[in-house]
């Protein structure tokens, strides 16, 4: 490993820490960083959620004895019922009289209410609409049957709460979660009971909460000036420093991936040359083969034909003759493919000539990059649609360098694709009114975040780094581009795709022309 190397290792992912973080002075930032955190920790993650259990818990107490003192009022009249001074009717309208006009609270609008245990409703101060009613198949908004879970809990407990969503107080339009605390009257077979808003518990919370802010916020504010002047002062040497070594190893970098592009070329110029010769030899000897089999064909169906059972490599003679005629086809223009792909890869790993004189037909520039790049995208998607518009001018340029372009966007778009079932779309199209040749590559991936997008051309920028992308290829190609006059766009969506977008002028051939 060389020295550049360990440095390297020494330091992962450096590069895509923010400037303005590597230029602080962490040695006094993680401590005062440390300190804020655990003041705001244990104000909102350990003060508040224990005053909150202790307000909820003294509510709940508070109801319980409400709902208590209200079934004392109950065995108040029943037992004077019991020593005959009213009647049973009596005293049970007497309860229900005195209950319905039972209020407390701070706006006087909690109130108390009486149902049976079969369930059916008897008094209920803001909903008498429901009196009278069987309340057994009663569900409130999230689909819970309250009044029966109130006879559950007085049947195994005689009293005890219930969670559920009811209307706030008076207002029919107004849903909120309420806690009541519930008691089963035996004699009557009755059950009382009342309970509280915990949304009134949230504002009284809410209400402490604004306040601790409002005071923690004056004491960070002043802290944080401080702590930020003197920060501001120790990132100025800091950030010159850091710029510099990062200009530094984006040279290295550059060097690095211009010498890897260089074996690359070289290694496909080899690799293409191997293939060839087998190629060269396949795409002789199939044709010829193919017309020996046709000239034996006659003699061999005059041979099988008092046999017609007759089975050779395990299958009837005349589904193997079929099967071989199509077997030295396929041959033959597989063997004429492998040696276009072999010709495409030796042009294309040829060393790129600066001259930018060629007339290139851009449709010829996109078959063949596609051609280059089949198997990615058979891999990569089930949905490929390549809409080439015919009759396109051609441009004056290079090329290989508009190739190179070309296969950088179909590979990236392969690369975004998250399952085969997304799609790509190459199209070309020319706009008469601008005079620009449009080249466009869409997919249907993840997309950019829109603070990512102006970025894509930037050297060393990739959202691909955890997958080996290096960030060269947006950042060359649009060289590549700007250097033929044209303008490479991005436009996404996020999480809905990507498309690049290439407008080449066709104004310099027609020139010519």
């Amino acid at each position: 490993m060389s020295s550049s190397e360990k440095i390297n290792a020494l330091e992962p992912d450096f590069e895509k820490t923010p400037l303005f973080l590597k230029t602080l002075p962490v040695r006094l930032i993680i401590p005062v960083t440390l300190t804020i955190l655990l003041f705001i920790l244990t104000i909102f993650f350990l003060i508040i959620p224990l005053l909150e259990k202790n307000m909820m818990d003294g509510k709940r107490e508070g109801i319980m004895h409400l709902t208590e003192t209200a079934w004392s009022t109950l065995d108040f009249f029943y037992s004077k019922a019991q020593r005959g001074l009213i009647s049973q009717k009596e005293a049970k309208l007497a309860a229900i009289t005195h209950l319905q006009q039972l209020k407390y609270g701070p706006e006087q609008e909690d109130y108390f209410w009486i149902n049976d245990m079969t369930p059916g409703m008897i008094m209920h101060p803001y909903r008498p609409d429901l009196e009278g009613r069987d309340m057994s198949d009663f569900k409130d908004s999230a689909g819970k049957l309250l009044f029966v879970d109130m006879v559950k809990i007085v049947e195994q407990k005689d009293a005890g709460f219930v969670d559920y969503l009811w209307q706030w107080k008076g207002d029919s339009n107004k849903i909120v979660p309420k806690i009541s605390y519930v008691k089963g009257f035996a004699p009557w077979g009755w059950i009382i009971g009342t309970g509280i808003y915990v949304e009134d518990v949230r504002q009284e919370i809410l209400t402490i909460t604004h306040q601790l802010i409002y005071t923690c916020s004056g004491i960070l504010m002043l802290f944080l000036l401080l702590s930020g002047y003197i920060v501001w002062q120790g990132t100025k040497g800091e950030k010159q420093r850091i710029m510099a070594m990062e200009q530094s190893r984006l040279r290295d970098k550059q060097l690095l991936q211009a010498d890897k592009m260089t074996s690359l070329g070289i290694l496909v110029a080899g690799v293409a040359h191997e293939i060839n010769n087998p190629a060269t030899s396949l795409m002789l000897n199939a044709p010829n083969l193919k017309k020996a089999w046709a000239s034996f064909t006659p003699i061999l169906d005059d041979h099988f034909k008092q046999q017609q059972h007759a089975v050779v490599c395990n299958m009837p003679y005349k589904d193997l003759s079929n099967r071989i005629e199509m077997m030295l086809t396929s041959m033959e223009d597989s063997a004429a493919r492998i040696k276009r792909i072999i010709t495409e890869l030796k042009d294309f790993s040829r060393p790129t000539r600066v001259e930018m004189d060629d007339d290139i037909n851009i449709n010829s520039v996109v078959g063949k990059s596609l051609d280059l790049t089949r198997s990615i995208l058979k891999k990569a998607t089930h949905h490929l649609s390549v809409d080439l518009e015919e009759g396109l001018p051609k441009i004056s340029g290079n090329f290989q360098q508009l190739q190179q372009v070309m296969i950088n966007l179909v590979v990236n778009a392969c690369q975004a694709l998250e399952t085969p079932e997304q799609s790509i779309q190459v199209k070309t199209s020319i706009s008469l009114n601008s005079g620009f040749i449009v080249i466009e590559v869409s997919d249907t991936g993840p997309g950019v975040h829109p603070r990512d997008l102006n970025k894509l051309k930037e050297p060393f920028f990739t959202t691909k780094r955890d997958h080996g992308g290096t960030g060269l290829g947006l950042s060359i190609s649009e060289k590549i581009v700007y250097d033929h006059k044209g303008i490479m766009e991005f436009y996404s969506e996020f999480g809905k795709g990507l498309t690049v977008k290439i407008f080449l002028p066709v104004s310099r051939v027609e020139n010519k022309v």
